[in-house]
């Protein structure tokens, strides 16, 4: 092996290992693919601790701005497996994302929860494996909370972007969503609820239930017909 592929390889890694991010252009389609994933908790204005898996919006974003700037990439695909995490900086994935304009997929692994349901519902497509859990609850604060007329409003403003984004890019209708967040019997020490697979695309979530290979699939097929149109 050449030195000049075993520095690519080794540069491969090292932006896999410290990112979770990677090119894919090795495919018979000559389609370059950026893939990105979202793992952990989403990482806002506070580092979290050493121990813990992130996703830092601070890497993601500048990417997303460069693979819309770049006539090199050809489409998206993200990844998940989140737990949540920082409200406004989950939104702003999802805006970027949303915003882009090539072909995006995501696919939602283990599980893809809280502020990772905008995310899951910002690419042009969606799947979720058939096990892929993503939890549906109101939005949570931590540390102290003034009990005052403002702070209710401003939790209000939150979950009203929040609901609103969601459902301008999903089927589910607003008022189903809502339900879905405030259910009391399905999480034993909060409200909300828990979508398996299939329910996420019942419940119009999700487009379609998946793995890898149909993911895949439908990303060249949109990038087929985004080339087409140009």
């Amino acid at each position: 092996m050449s030195g000049k592929k075993i520095d690519e390889e080794k540069h491969r890694d090292d932006r896999i290992e410290q990112t979770g991010q990677v090119t894919l252009d090795k495919n018979g389609k000559s389609h370059s693919i950026h893939l990105i994933s979202v793992i952990g908790e989403v990482e806002g204005h506070d580092n979290l601790s050493n121990n813990s898996k992130t996703t830092k919006y601070e890497h993601i974003l500048p990417e997303l701005a460069a693979i819309e700037d770049s006539k090199d990439i050809d489409g998206v695909l993200i990844l998940l497996n989140t737990m949540g995490g920082d409200v406004e900086a989950g939104l702003a994935i999802a805006e970027m994302i949303a915003s882009l304009s090539k072909p995006t997929v995501s696919l939602v692994l283990g599980g893809s929860h809280s502020i990772g349901v905008p995310i899951a519902v910002s690419t042009d497509y969606s799947y979720i494996v058939p096990t892929g859990t993503m939890v549906i609850h109101p939005v949570r604060m931590n540390g102290m909370v003034i009990g005052v007329p403002q702070t209710f409003d401003y939790f209000r403003q939150i979950q009203n972007r929040i609901t609103g984004f969601v459902c301008s890019h999903c089927r589910i209708t607003k008022a189903r969503l809502e339900e879905l967040m405030m259910e009391t019997g399905v999480l034993t020490k909060d409200v909300g609820t828990i979508l398996v697979g299939e329910e996420a695309v019942c419940e119009g979530i999700i487009n379609a239930t998946g793995g890898i290979k149909e993911a895949m699939e439908k990303l060249h097929t949109l990038i087929g017909k985004n080339k087409k149109n140009k």
